[in-house]
């Protein structure tokens, strides 16, 4: 069982506290418990507040947690929700958040937090030199407040060494799934998303998007290579222009980028274009042909020969043991 810690913020959204709790709770029973198979929970979940005393949120809905934060020693994983639109009163509410977030980190936990609640991080000093995102619409005003943080509010998900951020409200959603796919495996989480009749995790608030992957490095021009990738992947793409652009020789880049990722700059690329593929093969809604030019390829045969060295099955097969109207195989 894997440990979770929630914390109910005033002022915020409650929905960014119970949705996340309910996707935790759904991991590894509700799917089993629609195919008749044995609950097999995977999280333990606590609520906290700064003092143990009901919450109430924006909307006027009231929460009542387990205990006071304070009580909660060590964890596995802690997520921030969204705290109200202004960030002072949201940082002098919850001043005792930012020294107990800090231990939790310490001790080895994962941190989490959406939207406005991100910024409880950041003033933790934990999102310093990582990339994070929040609600679209604070962007400019986290990049003012926290210029150490590489804000990234076209995103819905991030995930950097450790810190893991969600945009939008809703978006909690997403970094539940996202956490639970990261914890427990992609069948438990396809599972939960479609017990709870949710897609899969979403990560651009604009657009299309694919879950962020790869490891963690320190090279600044790479990480820029990276997030260039992410962002035009379906493009026409010459990587000899890329290294240029990063005024970088091919020969450099292409050794850089390899250390740093563990990838070529190509298999990289592929890898980008496959996952979004996966995506957009799960959601049914696009044929084989149209999903292949949407990722960048013409030759849809190429494409197929790409998708199944990558996924290990043709796009067809794939969508028959992934996509919303067919059940998983494994759950």
């Amino acid at each position: 069982m894997i440990d979770v810690t929630i914390l109910y913020c005033p002022d915020g959204s409650v929905s960014s506290s119970i949705a996340p709790l309910e996707v935790f709770y759904a991991a590894g029973s509700n799917w089993n418990l629609c195919v008749s198979s044995n609950r097999e929970p995977r999280f333990s979940i606590t609520t906290v507040s700064v003092d143990g005393q009901q919450v109430v949120g924006g909307s006027g809905v009231r929460v009542v947690p387990d205990k006071p934060l304070f009580a909660v020693e060590r964890t596995d994983l802690v997520l921030i929700p969204s705290g109200g639109t202004d960030v002072d009163v949201l940082i002098e509410k919850n001043a005792a958040v930012i020294p107990w977030l800090r231990e939790l980190h310490a001790r080895g936990a994962l941190v989490a937090g959406v939207c406005t609640g991100v910024a409880i991080l950041a003033e933790a000093g934990l999102l310093d030199e990582h990339r994070a995102t929040t609600h679209w619409a604070a962007g400019d005003a986290y990049r003012k407040r926290y210029p150490k943080v590489d804000w990234q509010p076209q995103l819905c998900v991030t995930e950097d060494r450790g810190m893991i951020c969600g945009g939008g409200v809703y978006a909690s959603i997403d970094l539940a799934l996202y956490l639970v796919e990261k914890l427990c495996g992609r069948d438990v989480a396809l599972g939960c998303a479609k017990s709870l009749v949710v897609q899969m995790p979403r990560t651009y608030q604009t657009g299309f998007g694919v879950l962020p992957f790869g490891r963690e490095h320190a090279d600044d021009a790479i990480r820029r290579g990276e997030d260039w990738l992410h962002n035009h992947f379906p493009d026409d793409i010459d990587l000899d222009q890329l290294a240029e652009d990063l005024a970088l020789s091919s020969r450099t880049f292409l050794r850089r980028f390899t250390a740093a990722t563990g990838k070529t700059p190509l298999a990289y690329l592929q890898r980008l274009r496959t996952e979004a593929a996966k995506r957009m093969l799960e959601d049914d809604r696009m044929t084989i042909q149209e999903v292949s030019l949407a990722v960048g390829y013409e030759d849809v045969a190429f494409f197929r020969d790409l998708f199944k060295r990558h996924a290990g099955l043709l796009p067809g097969a794939y969508r028959e043991r992934y996509g919303r109207s067919v059940r998983p195989s494994a759950a």
